[in-house]
């Protein structure tokens, strides 16, 4: 019988269409940290203002997060994506012609909608229509993928803003979320198909499936103590780090190190593409070292807490450690934060797959509230510090070492919880 599976050329092709979505929704995400000087210099925004504004994106991503994971149960990953990337276009349109700073967040917040699904549609997809043991490679290549939008909104952007100004940059954004759109519908419509079928017949031949999961709602997703733990730990730490990545990065190189637009936009560059490279290894190294299950390797929750307190000292070497080399700390920052993948993974096989739209898109939830909410506070914060008298430069670091706090203590919160729980 043909496995109920997708494989070989047709595999590699699906998850090249649904990149092709994520790419922009990831340059979307990133793309502040590098307009964020000409946003300010032309709508005279204050840093709360700023992070407002680019929280605005996580906020609408957010709120959608809960009726997603339905909609991708119900109707499918390929037109619920395809649905929401509509919005996005319309919210780029609205951002580029915007000239107050409410137009402006209405516009990021609808682009934050539309691209809502471009991890989860795929997510759901994969859990789907590719056996289990692929998962974590899976994810690791939509990050891959990811980053290198996140890479052309670094010195491509930087380069390109004094030809067509920030505004060019998000018309071109909205007439290419528009190709993705149809690239989506339409190319994946035979494929999903198909598949459907293949597994409809496996299911027909093996009566013993649970039907109970199918009727099984967000309560018992967010009433298990297990989910609770790794969302507390999620919003913290793969939160905050969108929260750096896509806005604070680029004001840190330049008001804490002392570079310039130039310099930031390489060092940034630098970063994403580190990244890149990292979720590449880590592609190719989880499915081989890393237990998902009881099979041997190490244990992923015990990989996921040792990379997360690497992470959290080498923040805390940039905060106490600011000199014209310490730009290279976010090199080793962007390989151990990598394993916040894992974790998503985990989470994912948590589930049965008639739930993985709703426990992935669960899960994301807290993910964007923990972005909202840092990259928003953070700003208060640097502009609180400033009111009482700090300079730019110490009120940024004395921000981002509180958050640096907060990290160590919800890591230890899960290493704890960790042992209480295989104890008991």
């Amino acid at each position: 019988m043909t496995m109920p599976y997708l494989e070989g050329k047709v595999g590699h092709r699906v998850v090249l269409i649904f990149a092709a979505a994520y790419v922009l929704s990831y340059a979307f995400r990133a793309i502040n940290a590098v307009i964020a000087p000409a946003l300010m210099e032309d709508l005279q925004l204050s840093n709360a203002d700023l992070g407002l504004l680019t929280s605005a994106y996580f906020l609408g991503f957010a709120s959608m997060q809960l009726p997603l994971g339905s909609w991708l149960d119900k109707y499918g990953a390929r037109r619920t994506e395809s649905a929401l990337l509509l919005f996005a276009a319309v919210g780029a349109a609205i951002f580029a012609m915007s000239s107050t700073l409410t137009g402006l967040w209405i516009g990021r917040a609808m682009i934050g909608i539309g691209v809502s699904s471009c991890l989860m549609a795929p997510l759901k997809a994969y859990r789907v229509w590719y056996p289990a043991e692929r998962q974590s490679q899976l994810g690791s290549w939509m990050l891959v993928f990811g980053t290198c939008g996140a890479l052309t909104t670094t010195m491509p952007v930087a380069a390109i803003i004094p030809i067509i100004s920030w505004r060019g940059v998000f018309w071109i954004m909205s007439g290419l979320i528009l190709l993705a759109t149809a690239l989506l519908f339409f190319k994946l419509k035979p494929i999903e198909t198909e598949i459907n079928a293949r597994q409809l017949a496996s299911q027909r031949d093996n009566t013993t499936g649970d039907t109970a999961s199918l009727t099984t709602g967000y309560s018992a997703i967010f009433a298990s103590p297990y989910f609770r733990r790794m969302a507390l730990l999620g919003a913290i730490h793969q939160g905050g780090f969108m929260a750096m990545q896509t806005l604070w990065a680029g004001p840190w190189m330049v008001r804490v190190l002392g570079l310039s637009l130039d310099q930031t936009s390489q060092v940034l560059f630098l970063f994403n593409f580190t990244l890149l490279l990292s979720y590449l290894v880590l592609s190719w190294w989880a499915p081989r070292y890393v237990s998902f299950n009881d099979k041997p390797g190490i244990p992923v929750l015990q990989a996921v807490s040792i990379g997360l307190a690497g992470a959290v000292i080498v923040q805390a070497l940039m905060v106490f450690y600011v000199t014209s080399w310490s730009w290279i700390l976010w090199v080793p920052f962007a390989i151990l934060i990598t394993v916040t993948t894992l974790a998503q993974m985990h989470v994912s096989l948590a589930f049965p797959p008639q739930q993985a739209g709703r426990a992935n898109s669960a899960f994301n939830l807290t993910l964007f509230i923990g972005a909202f909410s840092i990259q928003w506070g953070i700003g208060l914060l640097i502009d609180l510090f400033m009111m009482q008298g700090w300079s730019q430069s110490d009120a940024m670091r004395l921000s981002w070492g509180l958050y640096v706090l907060l990290q160590l203590a919800v890591l230890i919160i899960f290493v704890k919880s960790r042992a209480e729980s295989i104890s008991s």
